[in-house]
Parts: structure tokens; C-alpha cells; sequence
């Protein structure tokens, strides 16, 4: 399903331009403004009808901050390249512990925009098709799952896929919003399905009241900002030069969602379009208890192009699927930044490895898993979904400006300003230049703090605590594998007093029965020439004991054979209390213990063998002085395996040989002994011709030697 691997010098080949960088890192933030009005005019419709006049209002406000939030990052963009985004900010500037607040901010965010996207594209497909109702969460783990497989398949793969979709909604919105406008200036507005309904329980509200109100409206507005943030985390997948680039697909992300925003707002007004939370609260709509509720941009786009044409389904698909691959700058995001995480020591190791498709898939996997738990608890509802969301994006605003204007501060006071500070992308900025950014990231850290105070008042109780549990303990744990990570560097370092060194070298060859994996084991054992040996047997069942004594006899085999009783039938453990009675005897030396082990190639094999050598392993590792050698014995359905695949063999392409096809079996080596002396015979002379080659080389280097002139 994720295709053939990729080459480690094909990762420059996996690089965005800008054209397709913008659909795959502002998907979400252009999205954002599919439900970021909805949910303003659902906040200010709580109060009544007439509460949707301070939605021009509200908006204004919500832009400005989308635009200081934008202009902020630009200048993040130009200082810190390297992808870590917030967290790399706040950790240089402000220190470790508020780098892992911004980690754990944005590691919730993350998971939330999937689990918010999905739902949100769910919730459009639903409006055009009312029946895929009762399949509400089924329809986002799979729409889940197959965004995190075109993801697991790579960077350029899912930015191809997810281009065409991006650009047709941003395409169908501006087309609606114009098409509205030009009604409007006509005389003939688009009036909404819901223009006449209005609102059966409006609050009355004190003054206190309407202020929390509308900063509630606003928090849900601000919803429009999340993704901004996914470009500066994402610097290293543009092509070079990539800070330029990077800020140039931030601007075109900035103006594009500015726009559609604002547009969708005054349709939205303009074409009356009643939003509630509980769509009962309608008066005048008879089917709403057994009826969804149309989206905003359903309304906007039936009352715009007419209900059920073929514009109102171009506008709901485009919308659908953009909000559903909304979540694919998470999924872009979120590897990225466990990436950093693990190269900083903050998150396991299996993170920071890129998979086949250079990818890395680790991350990907458990932000799908995290994204589907939330979403079956939550049962893909928007509505309860959406009170989690921002505060965390926030939290990493506010840290992230913060730590950018102490970023700044520190340039001037170190004078680098007067020979002028070159960005890596070699852009020079001098003093001027320098106190430019800072005044813009001063500004950005106290309007998004102001922002993040105004969310947590009016969402901390719909729902938002939850994230101040989750983000806490997300912080532990990441302070925790840090401080574990220490702990074994410096229990593994080389100190100058430590001395290795063995006085022995013995083999243990465990042998169960009288099978050809046991001889296998003990020919190994022999060729690689131990100072002693000796096979050992476990005593479990006293009748195949003496049966293998005899037969051990019969073969004439001159290696000792060692019995050991096990009373309770258990393998390892008196192994191990042997190996530690000998070295107590022998001192420090080195056991080497061979274990035959089965290869099999169906995966109902693995159920009908027993795994003893596995699990003996297991146990003597914790064995002091004891290595182990697992001896492979290939069943013929093992051939399977290598069978089913034209992918190069393991390590052909790090010695840079091609690929190298199966060799077919011949008609005369058809039974296991006759494959095993023409294997036997193809090794030979494959041996003949490598010595032939060597001898060669060696009569030629002689001939050189005797004719080049003495020095």
C-alpha cells in the first residue's frame, strides 16, 4: 500500500516548490475558515438573532490577529530554519521547560486538528447526504486511515494528491463569495434555508454577560488560525532557497485565508443563515430533530447556486475534502516535530527514523491512532470536538513570539548588528532590519497572549479542561525520557578505569533432539574453533533423554553431551544457574550458547512452533558473560519469504550491487538434500572464481613490483 522504498539520496527529490508546499502545509489553515465563521455566528446566536449584528465586528478582530500571527512566524521563518518551529524558539530563548509546554501544546493541537477536520469534513459530506447520518464515526476512522496511508507513501506523493482538491475549494469559495456579492449589487441577495427561523430560548444577558459573549464568539473565530503555525515547523521539506520560500508560501497562506474568511462572513450575513448549536432551538423547523443541520457553506452555497445543483455539490465536495485533508498538516506537522523531540533526547528514538518512504512513518502511525481514539470518544461530534481545539495553538503562539522577541533582544545586545546578521539562506539583516522583527513579534506575543487568556476563560468550561490534563501530562512524560536518556548515556559512557578482558572462551550447544538443526548448531560451534565445547541437554522428559543419549552414542559424536535436570520443566532457568556455576568455577569467560531456531514462511507456522529458542534467549541475556547465537534452520517454506518480493536483498543497495534474480530450481533438485549439494556446489565454485581473481591480482601486483624502478 506505501509502494517500493526510497533511496536516502532520493530525499532532495522529495523536496516541495511552493506550489505544491501551500496545499500540504495550509490545507488546515485555509479549511479553518470553512468552520471558523460557523462557529461565530453560532456563539453570537445564543443570545439572538439581532447578536449576529456584531459579527463584522468580531471578525475584524479575529483578522488582524491571523495577520500579526502571520507576520510573526515570517520573522521565526527567517531566524530558526531548521524546522523545530515554536518549540525550538522557546527552548533556545526561554528554556527548557517552556520548550515542552510549547511541545505539548502543539502534540494535543496536533491530534486535535485531525480529530476536528475530519469531523468538520464529515459533518459537510453529511449535509449533502443526509442519510450517512447514523455512519458518523465509522466514516472519520476510515477517511483517518487513509489520509495517514497517503502519507506513509511520502511528502511528494501527498502533496500531489492533495493539490487539485486544496486549490479547487479555495477556487469554489472565492467563485460563491463573488457570485453572492454580484447578487447582492443586483438587487436578487441569496437568502438561506434557514433566513426564517429564529431563536426559541435567546440567554438574557447583563452586560458582564454580553462581554462574555462576544469574546466566546471570538475564541471560536480564532478557530480560523490553526495551521498557521505548520509552515514554520516545516522549512526543511521546502526546496532551496527554503527560507524564502517558506515566507512566500506563508504570505499566499495569510492573503488566501484572509479572504476567504472575511468573504464567507458577509455571505453569511448577508444571506441570513441561522446556525445553532442545538438545532431545536430553530423555531420554525419542524424536521430538526431528524434532520442534520446544514453547515454554513451549504447554506451559502444552496441559496448562492441553488439547492441540490451542480455548483452546491462541486462547493460541498471541495469543502469536504478539504477539510478532511486538513488534517494531513498534522500529519505533516506532528512527525516532524517528534522528530526534533527524539534528536533532543524528549521523545523515543523509533521517532526520529525515517521509514521506506522517507518518512517518518513512526509518527505518522501514532498520530492516526491518537486522531481515532479521540474521535470514537468524542463520537466525531464537531461541536464538543472544536471546545479543545486553539488552546493549545495559542499556548505555543504566545511562547514562540515570546521567545522570538528575546531572540532579537540578544542579537542587538551582542552588537552582531554592526557588521549585520546573515540568515542562512544568506539574507543580511542589519540594526534596522533587526528592531523591525522584534516590535512585530512584541506585538504578536502580547496580542496572542491577550488571545490565549480570552479562549481559556470561554472554553475552560465546555470541555477545554481536558487539554489542561493532557498537556501536563505530556510534559512529564516528555522531562521524564529526557532525564532517562541522561541517565543511560552516562551509565554507558567510557570512563578512563574501565578494563574489559575474558580468560576463556567456551560453547554451549543446546540440543533438544537428534534433528539436522541441532547438527547445524554443533558444526557451527566447531568451525569457529572455542577453547572448549560441549553440547547440553535439559531434562524434561527422561525417556527422549536416554533415546538421545543413544543416538548421540550411536553417531559417535566426540563432543561431551552434559545433562542438566529440570524438575519444574523449565529450559532457561537451569541453564542460566549452570552457565553461573561454571563461571564461578572458570572465571571470566566468555560463554557462547547456540540455539537452533526454525525460519518459516507462512504466518500459521509461527502458531504450531513453540519459540523455545526465542524465549531462552530472552532469559540469558540477563546472564553475565553469555552471548548468544542463534542458528537458523530454513524450512522449505521459508523459500516464501524472499519469493514474493522484486525488491532488491538486504544490503545490495548499501554495497551499490543490482538486484540479483532468484536462481531457478532445476528439475533434478527437487528434494532437500539434492538443493542442498547443488547449493553446496554453485558456493564452491563461486570460492574457486574469488580465489582465481585473487591470484590473478596478486601475479600482476608481483610482475609491477619486479619491473618498477628501485628507489
Amino acid at each position: 500500500m506505501i509502494g517500493e522504498p526510497l533511496a536516502s539520496e532520493k530525499l532532495e527529490g522529495q523536496l516541495l516548490p511552493k506550489r505544491l508546499a501551500l496545499p500540504i502545509f495550509a490545507s488546515d489553515a485555509l479549511s479553518s475558515v470553512a468552520y471558523g465563521p460557523q462557529e461565530l455566528m453560532l456563539i453570537l446566536l445564543t443570545g439572538g438573532v439581532s447578536f449576529l449584528a456584531f459579527s463584522p465586528w468580531i471578525a475584524a478582530a479575529v483578522v488582524i490577529v491571523l495577520i500579526t500571527v502571520v507576520a510573526s512566524y515570517r520573522q521565526l521563518i527567517r531566524a530558526y530554519p531548521s524546522g523545530g518551529g515554536d518549540f525550538e524558539v522557546a527552548h533556545k530563548n526561554l528554556g527548557e521547560k517552556a520548550g515542552l509546554i510549547v511541545a505539548a501544546a502543539l502534540l494535543t493541537d496536533y491530534v486535535l486538528t485531525v480529530a476536528v477536520s475530519v469531523a468538520s469534513g464529515v459533518d459537510n459530506i453529511i449535509s449533502a447526504l443526509p442519510m450517512l447520518h447514523e455512519f458518523r464515526v465509522e466514516l472519520s476512522i476510515v477517511f483517518v486511515a487513509l489520509i495517514a496511508v497517503v502519507n506513509l507513501r511520502g511528502v511528494r506523493e501527498a502533496s500531489k494528491a492533495f493539490a487539485i482538491p486544496t486549490y479547487v475549494f479555495a477556487a469554489s469559495i472565492a467563485v460563491m463569495i463573488i457570485t453572492a456579492l454580484v447578487r447582492t449589487a443586483l438587487g436578487h441577495p441569496p437568502v438561506a434555508e434557514s433566513a426564517g427561523y429564529s431563536v426559541a430560548h435567546a440567554e438574557q444577558l447583563t452586560q458582564a454577560g454580553l462581554i462574555l459573549l462576544l469574546l466566546r464568539a471570538f475564541a471560536s473565530g480564532a478557530s480560523a488560525l490553526t495551521g498557521v503555525e505548520a509552515i514554520a515547523n516545516g522549512v526543511q521539506a521546502f526546496r532551496v532557497p527554503k527560507i524564502r520560500n517558506a515566507r512566500t508560501t506563508l504570505l499566499m497562506l495569510g492573503g488566501i485565508a484572509v479572504t476567504l474568511f472575511v468573504g464567507l462572513v458577509v455571505v453569511g450575513l448577508i444571506s441570513h443563515v441561522h446556525y445553532a448549536q442545538n438545532p431545536c432551538d430553530l423555531v420554525g423547523w419542524a424536521q430538526c430533530a431528524t434532520e442534520p443541520q446544514r453547515s454554513l457553506v451549504a447554506q451559502v452555497a444552496a441559496a448562492t447556486f441553488g439547492n441540490n445543483s451542480v455548483l452546491f455539490f462541486v462547493v460541498q465536495a471541495a469543502t469536504a475534502i478539504v477539510l478532511l485533508l486538513a488534517a494531513n498538516t498534522a500529519f505533516n506537522g506532528f512527525p516532524l516535530l517528534t522528530y526534533v523531540l527524539a534528536k533532543d533526547s524528549y521523545a523515543p528514538k523509533a521517532l526520529s527514523t525515517r521509514g521506506d518512504r522517507l518518512v517518518f512513518s513512526n509518527g505518522v502511525v501514532g498520530l492516526a491512532l491518537a486522531a481515532i481514539a479521540l474521535l470514537v470518544i468524542y463520537q466525531a461530534n464537531l461541536s464538543n470536538l472544536i471546545q479543545l481545539y486553539i488552546i493549545g495553538v495559542f499556548v505555543s503562539f504566545t511562547l514562540g513570539q515570546s521567545g522570538m522577541v528575546r531572540h532579537w533582544l540578544r542579537l542587538l545586545r551582542d552588537g552582531r548588528d554592526g557588521a549585520g546578521f546573515r540568515t542562512e539562506d544568506g539574507e543580511l539583516m542589519n540594526r534596522g532590519t533587526i528592531i523591525r522583527s522584534l516590535s512585530i513579534n512584541a506585538f504578536g506575543a502580547i496580542l496572542t497572549a491577550s488571545v490565549l487568556i480570552v479562549v481559556t476563560i470561554t472554553k475552560f468550561t465546555h470541555g477545554a479542561w481536558v487539554v489542561f490534563i493532557i498537556m501536563p501530562i505530556l510534559w512529564l512524560l516528555m522531562l521524564g525520557v529526557n532525564r532517562y536518556y541522561r541517565d543511560v548515556e552516562l551509565e554507558v559512557a567510557v570512563d578512563p578505569g574501565d578494563k574489559f578482558g575474558s580468560t576463556g572462551d567456551h560453547a554451549i550447544v543446546l540440543v533438544g533432539k537428534m534433528q539436522k538443526p541441532a547438527l547445524k548448531a554443533l558444526d557451527y560451534a566447531i568451525a569457529a574453533k572455542h577453547d572448549s565445547i560441549e553440547a547440553v541437554h535439559i531434562v524434561v522428559d527422561a525417556e527422549s533423554t536416554e533415546r538421545l543419549k543413544q543416538q548421540w552414542k550411536d553417531m559417535n559424536i566426540h563432543v561431551p553431551l552434559t545433562l542438566i535436570d529440570s524438575p519444574y520443566r523449565d529450559y532457561a532457568l537451569p541453564l542460566a544457574k549452570y552457565i553461573k556455576k561454571r563461571r564461578e568455577f572458570c572465571g571470566s569467560e566468555v560463554v557462547t550458547v547456540y540455539l537452533p531456531q526454525y525460519i518459516v514462511g507462512h504466518w500459521w507456522e509461527q502458531i504450531l512452533h513453540n519459540h523455545r529458542a526465542r524465549r531462552i534467549s530472552r532469559e540469558l541475556m540477563l546472564v553475565h558473560g553469555v552471548v548468544i547465537a542463534l542458528v537458523p534452520w530454513l524450512l522449505d517454506s521459508s523459500e516464501l519469504i524472499y519469493g514474493r518480493r522484486s525488491r532488491p536483498l538486504p544490503g545490495q543497495d548499501r554495497r551499490g550491487e543490482p538486484p540479483r534474480p532468484m536462481p531457478a530450481r532445476r528439475a533434478g533438485h527437487s528434494t532437500p538434500a539434492a538443493r542442498a549439494a547443488a547449493a553446496a556446489e554453485a558456493i564452491a565454485a563461486a570460492n574457486a572464481e574469488v580465489r582465481g581473481k585473487a591470484e590473478a591480482a596478486a601475479a600482476d601486483e608481483r610482475e609491477h613490483a619486479a619491473t618498477a624502478p628501485k628507489r
